[in-house]
């Protein structure tokens, strides 16, 4: 009963994820209540996903260090000057301007693998974005936001490792573990259950994340519906720019960097992030959830039709 409850989560994850930042949204107390879960969901989540991720895929690309130089200079680099650029060129200014580019230095989100999944891209690949720019993030968005904008990152790499080591280095033991005492014949099965569960961990954060989020929304209609829309053509614009990119390494890897590229690591920057840093910026990184949450739902018919014609 419980797997095909959990494999039905599977056939509907774009939905249940979407759903779950509205509930979050308009239901404050359930916010509220899975807001000090987040880090939990998170490790949970990436277990899940190293349960499913085939090793050897992921070695593969290792072993192809001019797509992975390539894409690590990309996400953590040259994403956040172009939008920089672009943020200069538009003339805009003021506290979305400053979070925008700070959005571009982040690194890829950890749920990357699971939503690659969910819409029918390479998990493999988005696990090693994700994993390696959260290596390189405290190298990069520092300098970048010092040099580009005058904001000093209160990120270091002593923290940035303990928060690695919580949210990978932990779950990867633990799959290790699972592996080692299930084996890899009695997971196969399993497949779908265990993409299910993912997706509700998903779900539970992007519940606990929304905390707040009403309040301003009631005291500050028009600049957060303003940030909304912003938070979704950053996303997406990276999303854009970064499949065309790639696309002389191949249709699937273009598409696949090009969804991880837009769903940055926000949490991340809501964690470390001071108080002074400001309302209008930390409303905003929280405001990306919308276009990170809702990518599957809009986004896999196009993923699918456009694997479908690779």
């Amino acid at each position: 009963m419980l797997r095909r409850a959990l494999e039905f989560c599977t056939h509907r994850g774009a939905l249940l994820l979407a759903l779950s930042i509205f509930v979050g949204l308009f239901v404050p107390p359930v916010a509220r209540t899975f807001r000090f879960i987040i880090t939990p969901t998170v490790v949970g989540l990436m277990t899940l996903v190293l349960l499913r991720v085939d090793f050897r895929a992921v070695f593969a690309y290792l072993r192809r260090p001019v797509l992975v130089l390539w894409l690590i200079a990309w996400l953590m680099l040259i994403c956040p000057v172009l939008v920089w650029a672009l943020v200069r060129l538009a003339g805009s200014g003021g506290p979305l301007a400053t979070a925008v580019v700070i959005m571009a230095t982040g690194c890829a989100a950890t749920s990357a693998p699971a939503f690659a999944r969910l819409v029918g891209l390479d998990p493999q690949l988005s696990l090693v974005a994700s994993v390696l720019s959260t290596l390189v993030i405290p190298f990069t968005a520092p300098p970048l936001a010092l040099g580009l904008l005058g904001v000093a990152l209160p990120l270091t790499i002593g923290g940035l490792s303990a928060r690695l080591a919580l949210v990978v280095g932990l779950p990867l033991l633990i799959s290790l573990a699972v592996r080692r005492i299930a084996g890899e014949s009695r997971l196969a099965p399993y497949g779908r259950a265990i993409d299910g569960a993912a997706v509700l961990l998903v779900s539970l954060y992007g519940l606990g994340v929304m905390d707040g989020i009403l309040a301003a929304l009631i005291a500050r209609p028009g600049y957060v519906l303003g940030a909304i829309a912003l938070a979704f053509l950053g996303n997406y614009g990276l999303n854009a720019a970064t499949t065309l990119a790639f696309l002389p390494f191949g249709q699937r890897i273009a598409l696949a960097t090009g969804l991880l590229s837009g769903n940055r690591n926000m949490a991340l920057y809501l964690a470390v992030m001071p108080p002074e840093t400001g309302f209008d910026v930390l409303i905003f990184f929280a405001l990306c959830q919308f276009p990170l949450f809702l990518s599957p739902f809009l986004l896999k018919p196009i993923y699918l039709r456009l694997v479908a014609r690779a």
